[in-house]
C-alpha cells in the first residue's frame, strides 16, 4: 500500500531521516514511535508531501507520490493533528464536510455522511451537527477532527500524536474509538506517538525510530519479547510504566478494575503476578482471566481496565514512574 524505498530527508548536511525502507500493508494500523528528534513526524509528513523527500522513493499503490496530482493525493489522505485545527467560525457539520464539498458531493450524500460519522463516535447527529466548535469539550473536538479526516472516504489516514494533549481517560476512550473506526472503515492508518503504551494498544505493527533510522519493525509481541538492540530495550524500559514488585494484579481487583460477566478472555494470569507482567500480557491479549484458586468467582481484566487503572494511579501520584 505505502512503500518507502531508501528514503532520505536532509536539512543542509544533516540527515533527519536516513535510508528508510519499509512497506505498510493495506488496512494496517502502523505506528511510528521514537524519542523527540527521531524523524517520525518528518516521515509521516513526507507521505502527503507536506515535506518533500531528499532522496529515495515513496509509493502509494505502486505509484510514486510525485506522480500524483497534489490535490488528488491529499484528498485521498486524511490528516489528524494534535492541534485539532477545527475552524472556529464553522459548525461541526461544516468542519466535517470541507473536503466532500470541494469534491462536489451531493447535499444528501454529505448529510448522510455526517450522520454516519457522528453516530460512529457516539455523538448524536441532531445535537452536534449544528454546534459551534467552542461549545465542544477537548475530547469532542478531537473526535470531530478524527471523523473529518474520514469524511471524504480516503484510503489513508495520517495521525500525528493526536491524543497527547488529552487527559488519560479521554485519551483511552479516543484510542478505543479510533480502533473501532479503523476496523469499520478498513483504512490504512499511519500513527505517530512517543508513548509506547499507546503504540502497543493501537498498532498492528510498530516501527521504532532513532536519529532518523529504523531500529526495529514488528508486532508489539515481537518487540517486547525480542528487542533488536540496546536502544530498543532502553526505550521500552523508559516508555512503559514500571511498578514496585508489591504492586500485583490483586491490586486491580481490590480497586474494582475487572469484569465478572459478559467478557471473553484469551489468556490467564495469577492474581499474585506483578502489574508489569499484566501489562506485557495485555500487549498480546485483549483480556485475561484471573486465577486465584476460586473458580466460582470469575474475574476478567481487559485492556480498558488496565488503562483506567494506570490513569487513576497517575492521578493519585502514587509509585508510578514513566
Amino acid at each position: 500500500m505505502i512503500r518507502f524505498d531508501k528514503v532520505y530527508k536532509r536539512y543542509g548536511d544533516t540527515d533527519v531521516v536516513e535510508d528508510f525502507s519499509l512497506e505498510i500493508e493495506k488496512g494496517e494500523f502502523f505506528v511510528l514511535i521514537g524519542p523527540s528528534g527521531s524523524g517520525k513526524t518528518t516521515t509521516l509528513k513526507m507521505i502527503n508531501q507536506l515535506i518533500d523527500l531528499s532522496d529515495g522513493t515513496i509509493l502509494i499503490e505502486d505509484k510514486r507520490i510525485s506522480d500524483y496530482d497534489l490535490q488528488e493525493l491529499r484528498w485521498n489522505i486524511g490528516y489528524v493533528l494534535q492541534q485539532i485545527a477545527l475552524f472556529p467560525n464553522m459548525t461541526v457539520e461544516e468542519n466535517i464536510l470541507i473536503v466532500p464539498e470541494m469534491k462536489k458531493w451531493s447535499k444528501e450524500d454529505m448529510k448522510n455522511r455526517v450522520t454516519e460519522l457522528l453516530e460512529t463516535v457516539s455523538l448524536d447527529p441532531e445535537k452536534y451537527r449544528n454546534r459551534q466548535v467552542s461549545e465542544l469539550s477537548g475530547g469532542e473536538q478531537q473526535r470531530i477532527g478524527v471523523i473529518r479526516a474520514l469524511a471524504a472516504d480516503p484510503d489513508v489516514i495520517l495521525m500525528d500524536e493526536p491524543f497527547s494533549a488529552l487527559d488519560p481517560i479521554t485519551r483511552s476512550n479516543l484510542q478505543r474509538d479510533v480502533v473501532e473506526l479503523q476496523h469499520k472503515f478498513k483504512k490504512t492508518v499511519v500513527f505517530v506517538t512517543h508513548d509506547m503504551q499507546e503504540a502497543i494498544n493501537l498498532g498492528d505493527r510498530i516501527c521504532v525510530m532513532n536519529k532518523g533510522k529504523i531500529e526495529q519493525v514488528g508486532t508489539a509481541e515481537e518487540i517486547l519479547k525480542h528487542p533488536a538492540n540496546d536502544f530498543v530495550k532502553e526505550f521500552l524500559q523508559t516508555g512503559l510504566p514500571h511498578y514496585k514488585e508489591e504492586k500485583t494484579v490483586q491490586h486491580l481487583i481490590e480497586h474494582n478494575f475487572f469484569s465478572t460477566e459478559g467478557v471473553l478472555f484469551t489468556a490467564t494470569i495469577d492474581s499474585s503476578a506483578s502489574v508489569n507482567e499484566l501489562i506485557l500480557l495485555l500487549a498480546d491479549h485483549s483480556s485475561v482471566k484471573i486465577i486465584n484458586g476460586d473458580t466460582t468467582d470469575e474475574k476478567i481484566i481487559t485492556r480498558d481496565h488496565l488503562v483506567h487503572y494506570l490513569a487513576s494511579d497517575l492521578k493519585a501520584d502514587k509509585e508510578v514512574t514513566v
